[in-house]
């Protein structure tokens, strides 16, 4: 089981519209520290899963029949703008989702060919050969995590939230995942409301899963300006994803 991110940025992305901060500026001159919209493709066998539509060119990245379906998280803006494109096109394409009577915009209106199919927690589906277990997430709009299951291999996609409820919590314990895709989007001290981990969190969290692989998403740019001065931060077993990379995901024993 193959993941590959299309972007790791959070809402704002990096560089940061009008940030001067060291990150930002690199980032308007290297191509290798900009962080888009979060959002992966992870390919399983015959199965080719987009987990969010964050980046804008998913019609021209994923012709028609590219794509098994599409996982969606929640319903922000910047986890579905590239769905808006889709939507004019032919043919029928399957988007799974958390129950959201909002939606985003007139996605809901005029789907188009996107064919929406509302999860409910813990009841588990398969796309061909994979099996999708959908958990809640607590963010400030109904938001699923995805755990992904293919020839033993265990991946959880966990996007945009700030706790994870007790019964996620307990499913990822007995279920043991071998990979971890977490959100991260601040740095440690960040104060006021927060709907997403810290660094902190993140890795308290970590602490709890000592197999697994841990690997931070979701990604601001006042992390990545923290982790500049504190290059050592990271435990072991924890790592930030970048724009681009692929981790390759295998059963252990």
């Amino acid at each position: 089981m193959r993941l590959t991110f299309l972007g790791t940025g959070a809402a704002g992305g990096v560089p940061l519209w009008g940030c001067g901060c060291a990150v930002c500026s690199r980032a308007r001159i290297d191509v290798s520290v900009v962080r888009r919209p979060n959002c992966a493709v992870i390919e399983a066998g015959e199965v080719r899963l987009l987990l969010d539509a964050g980046v804008m060119n998913v019609a021209e990245q994923f012709p028609m029949g590219a794509l098994s379906a599409i996982l969606v998280t929640h319903f922000h803006v910047d986890h579905v703008q590239g769905l808006f494109h889709l939507r004019w096109g032919e043919g029928e394409l399957d988007v799974y989702a958390p129950h959201d009577a909002e939606g985003c915009a007139d996605l809901y209106k005029y789907p188009g060919p996107l064919k929406f199919k509302h999860l409910s927690k813990f009841d588990a589906f398969w796309v061909g050969d994979v099996r999708i277990t959908p958990v809640p997430l607590v963010h400030s709009k109904p938001t699923l995590g995805y755990c992904i299951e293919h020839d033993g291999a265990r991946l959880a996609y966990l996007s945009d939230c700030r706790e994870l409820p007790p019964a996620t919590a307990t499913f990822l314990q007995e279920w043991k995942p071998h990979t971890i895709c977490l959100d991260c989007a601040y740095p440690p001290g960040t104060e006021g409301m927060r709907n997403h981990f810290d660094l902190p969190e993140a890795i308290a969290l970590s602490q709890n899963h000592p197999d697994s692989d841990i690997v931070l998403m979701h990604i601001g740019h006042r992390l990545d300006e923290w982790l500049l001065a504190h290059p050592d931060a990271l435990p072991e077993g924890v790592t930030m994803a970048h724009d681009g990379e692929t981790l390759i995901c295998i059963g252990k024993p």
